[in-house]
C-alpha cells in the first residue's frame, strides 16, 4: 500500500516497511542486526518504487505448452549514492535482471557548509534518451547530494530519474523539486525538519556508520 502526498512523492505505507523502519529507528538495534534491516527495507521500496517499469509482450514455452507473459523493455540504471547508498543497491539488483547498469556516485557533505562534495563519478559519456535511473541514497535530509547526483544524469539528456531513500525531511524534497520537479521520490517517511546540523529529525542517525559499524 502506498499514499502519494504529491505528485511525484510515494510514501509507502505498507506495514512490514513501516517494522522495518521503526527497527532502524531504535538507537539499540546492533549494526548486524541494522544492516540486515536495511536490507529488507531497501528491496520492499526498490520493488515499490519501480512500478514505473515498462514491459513488453513475450511467448514462453511453460513444460505444458505455449504462454503469454512479459520481459521487462526499459534501460535500467541503477545509480547508488556512495557509501550508504550501496545497502540499497544491493536489494535493488536482486529485483531486476542482470542488464541493468549500476554507475557510483561518490559524493560526501561538508559538515561545516552542508555542501556536497564529488569524490567519484564514472559515468558513460551518453545514456540512451530513455533511460531510467535510480538514484539510491537512505537519506534525504538537504538535498545537497541527491541534487548533485540528479544532475550528473540530467547533464546526460536523462528525464526519468527516481530518488529512493528511507528517510526524507520536508526541506530536501522542497530543494529537489524546485530544481528537477520530474523527479520521483519513493520513501519510507517524511519526518519533521532539519536540525542545525542538517541532519533529519526524528531520524535515525547516520545510516552510513550504523550499516557499515563505524
Amino acid at each position: 500500500m502506498t499514499t502519494s502526498t504529491a505528485s511525484n512523492l510515494q510514501v509507502c505505507d505498507h506495514p512490514i516497511v513501516q517494522h522495518y523502519l521503526t527497527r532502524l529507528r531504535d538507537y539499540q538495534t546492533p549494526s548486524c542486526d541494522f544492516r540486515r534491516i536495511a536490507i529488507s527495507l531497501s528491496r520492499a521500496l526498490a520493488y515499490e518504487a519501480m512500478r514505473d517499469l515498462t514491459a513488453r509482450e513475450a511467448g514462453v514455452e511453460t513444460p505444458i505448452g505455449p504462454a503469454k507473459g512479459v520481459v521487462l523493455s526499459d534501460y535500467v540504471v541503477i545509480a547508488p549514492i556512495l557509501r550508504a547508498g550501496l545497502v540499497l543497491a544491493e536489494a535493488a539488483q536482486e529485483l531486476i535482471p542482470p542488464t541493468a547498469r549500476v554507475y557510483h556516485v561518490g559524493l560526501k557533505r561538508d559538515e561545516a557548509t552542508l555542501q556536497a562534495i564529488s569524490y567519484y563519478s564514472k559515468l558513460p559519456d551518453r545514456l540512451p534518451a530513455d533511460s531510467k535511473v535510480y538514484i539510491l541514497d537512505p537519506m534525504l535530509a538537504t538535498g545537497g547530494s541527491s541534487n548533485a547526483a540528479i544532475q550528473l544524469f540530467h547533464n546526460l539528456g536523462v528525464e526519468k530519474i527516481h530518488l529512493v531513500c528511507f528517510l526524507a525531511a520536508p526541506e530536501g524534497i522542497k530543494r529537489v523539486h524546485e530544481k528537477f520537479p520530474y523527479v520521483k521520490i519513493t520513501t519510507a517517511s517524511v519526518d519533521s525538519h532539519l536540525n542545525e546540523h542538517g541532519f533529519i529529525v526524528p531520524g535515525l542517525g547516520d545510516a552510513g556508520d550504523r550499516i557499515f559499524g563505524t
